[in-house]
């Protein structure tokens, strides 16, 4: 993400969502995860074994089970002036999604 940081660029909000289709809609989008990126933060993101950070519901019960999930890295430029643009990443990954969830234990 270094090449995006230029003499105008502040900081970035960073978020990855989940698409996915089901009976009812044909498009659903989730985000999963999100993160703030300073100027002069390392810019390389590490989300190995990373657990969502927010509830979703899932309308249709269209997630579980689903084979084809596409995961969608966007961002949010906050300049030190100007507007504040929204750029989609190059790319996407289609994922399996697991035929059951995990259930975590609350304290």
């Amino acid at each position: 993400l270094q090449s995006i940081f230029d003499w105008n660029v502040k900081q970035l909000f960073l978020y990855l969502s989940a698409e996915y289709s089901t009976k009812n809609n044909a498009l659903n989008q989730v985000v999963l995860w999100d993160k703030i990126m300073l100027r002069g933060d390392n810019p390389r993101l590490s989300l190995k074994d990373m657990k969502s950070k927010y509830f979703f519901f899932d309308d249709g019960n269209g997630l579980k089970g689903n084979r084809n999930i596409t995961l969608t890295l966007s961002w949010n430029v906050v300049p030190n002036a100007g507007i504040l643009p929204l750029v989609t990443g190059s790319g996407h990954v289609s994922v399996p999604f697991p035929d059951t969830y995990e259930t975590t234990k609350s304290y």
